[in-house]
């Protein structure tokens, strides 16, 4: 067995693991329901200089009721490659270090299945208030301020304002939700998905950026009202079925298509998906553009994306202040694109041309 087919079978070796912690609700769903993809990532690095080391996001490890993983197979031909898990975080990546004199270079395929995911409001209405039972020791991490979630000052003032006329935990989630869709705006000049520095844009009172701003924003007020809510970052990989032309990849380079999206979780409801961020994508970019909240399809997208997300996109993980093994230039604020370093210093990961990385993917054949 030659090294890539070693590290593709111990990906799918823990995917198996993470089969068995999927719930019943998932256990009873029909396999036609889910779709499998593969995302090839390579990297070069151009002007190498003394040790290069290379991180690459993998589909998150967990298995779950929208998304199993289906392992990966990585290959760094002049260095030495590892796969690491947080659990925790959901997340996964793969790592390479290269020593200086030779070409640094990593490829890494992934195979990932997901559906489509909605947390049945009304339905679930109607249950006892015992229907979901996270326990607080698991619930902690989400409620904790992070360098740019941060929970204090303008953000817990700006929270209770929001929230002062909601009665339940469900109601102050709805009308954050809500107050993004109305307050915020999608700025494409922003470079990337954002910084997710939300203390800035409230104190700025410029409340424009991209998805890892307004889903950020979204993250933090819920926090700042007692909500447990987490980032979940990942990729675009396929078009919308929806009928959304600004919500899906648009061709199999997915290189630019990098997403994230917001959890927040309700006791009654569990962890409920939300992504207010696209909302105001769709008011800016489906055609002919610059559509009022009046909109049909802005509407029927804010209804929708309160509640469930389009599985035409990969979660990576729920990772914030990353601290990427071996690294020697700080933190991520989270970790959505490949990543390298040299001597140098750490490449701009969202110039992939100087960069020199490509990120292709495709939607498998049903078995």
């Amino acid at each position: 067995m030659d090294r890539r087919e070693f590290l593709r079978t111990a990906g799918l070796s823990i995917a198996s693991v993470q089969l068995g912690l999927v719930g019943a609700k998932a256990a009873e769903a029909t396999e036609s329901s889910w779709q499998s993809f593969e995302i090839t990532t390579h990297i070069e690095v151009l002007k190498p200089s003394g040790v290069t080391r290379i991180w690459i996001p993998l589909p998150s490890p967990l298995a779950t009721e929208f998304q199993r993983p289906l392992g990966n197979q990585i290959d760094c031909p002049a260095g030495v490659a590892r796969t690491v898990i947080d659990q925790a975080r959901a997340l996964a990546f793969a790592s390479c270090e290269i020593s200086g004199g030779r070409t640094p270079g990593l490829t890494v395929v992934s195979r990932a299945a997901t559906r489509n995911r909605s947390v049945d409001i009304a339905r679930t209405v109607a249950r006892t208030a015992t229907a979901h039972h996270a326990s607080t020791e698991s619930l902690k991490p989400w409620m904790a301020a992070s360098d740019g979630n941060s929970g204090n000052d303008i953000v817990h003032r700006k929270a209770l304002e929001i929230t002062r006329d909601a009665h339940s935990d469900m109601e102050k989630a709805r009308a954050i939700y809500e107050w993004i869709v109305v307050n915020t705006y999608r700025n494409p000049k922003t470079r990337g998905c954002g910084r997710g520095d939300i203390r800035y844009m409230l104190e700025s009172g410029d409340l424009g950026g991209k998805c890892a701003d307004l889903n950020a924003l979204f993250v933090g007020l819920a926090r700042a009202a007692g909500l447990p809510a987490r980032d979940a970052y990942g990729i675009r990989v396929a078009p919308s079925d929806l009928g959304y032309k600004s919500l899906g990849a648009s061709s199999p380079t997915i290189t630019k298509s990098q997403h994230c999206r917001a959890e927040v979780y309700v006791r009654e409801y569990g962890w409920i998906p939300v992504d207010p961020a696209d909302v105001r994508k769709v008011m800016l970019e489906e055609p002919p553009g610059n559509l009022p909240l009046t909109d049909e399809k802005v509407a029927a997208a804010r209804t929708r994306l309160f509640g469930s997300w389009e599985m035409n996109w990969i979660a990576y993980n729920f990772a914030n202040d990353v601290q990427l093994p071996g690294a020697r230039f700080g933190r991520l604020p989270f970790f959505m694109y490949p990543q390298a370093e040299t001597a140098d210093g750490r490449l701009d990961c969202l110039d992939p041309d100087a960069f020199r990385y490509s990120i292709t993917a495709q939607r498998l054949a049903s078995s």
